[in-house]
């Protein structure tokens, strides 16, 4: 038995998300032709998003990494959210480019953006692989989207379910079985 078995289909395959990654990766090349952004991803579920999308982003950049909490052992956000990482350097005055790996509610990701404002970037757009906009609770402007899904339970190209899956190289849906769950909504 493989991890591949937990999957119940294949929702974008390795060859859609290099695809559209390298899609991405010109349209920040293109937009920040004559700045040097700073790539914000939060981990862990970004990381292999953020790496290839920097690898296929031809123009100076940084990397800084955050890690944020608001799951806990759950399958759903509880909204409450902790900082577990914070930025390594200053954002003051920089363009930044905050790399999501998945939007499902927004409520995570609208606390890191008034948390990043504090700071005082010149500006800040979001990149997310991943967006989910029926679970949305709080508005959220999407600058760069990879993919539109329906509201399944996905995992793979790193997200993960109990820090299992991250390494799939596709976006699956897990079984329903697998984390006890009902069959997933279309």
């Amino acid at each position: 038995m493989t991890i591949h078995d937990d999957v119940q289909e294949v929702l974008l395959t390795e060859d859609q998300i290099r695809g559209r990654v390298a899609e991405l990766g010109v349209e920040l090349a293109h937009d920040y032709s004559d700045r040097q952004p700073v790539l914000v991803s939060v981990l862990k579920g970004s990381i292999v998003f953020l790496a290839d999308l920097i690898r296929a982003t031809e123009l100076p950049l940084s990397v800084d990494l955050m890690e944020l909490s608001s799951y806990g052992a759950a399958m759903e956000s509880s909204g409450q959210v902790r900082i577990l990482k914070d930025l390594s350097g200053s954002i003051e005055g920089r363009d930044l480019i905050v790399v999501e790996d998945i939007i499902d509610t927004g409520l995570t990701l609208n606390y890191l953006l008034r948390y990043l404002h504090e700071r005082t970037p010149a500006s800040v757009h979001i990149c997310c692989l991943l967006d989910k906009p029926a679970r949305r609770l709080t508005d959220i402007h999407i600058d760069y989207r990879g993919f539109t899904i329906p509201d399944r339970f996905v995992v793979g190209y790193g997200l993960d379910f109990d820090e299992h899956y991250r390494n799939l190289p596709y976006i699956g849906v897990l079984r329903p079985s697998v984390y006890g769950g009902a069959e997933p909504r279309t």
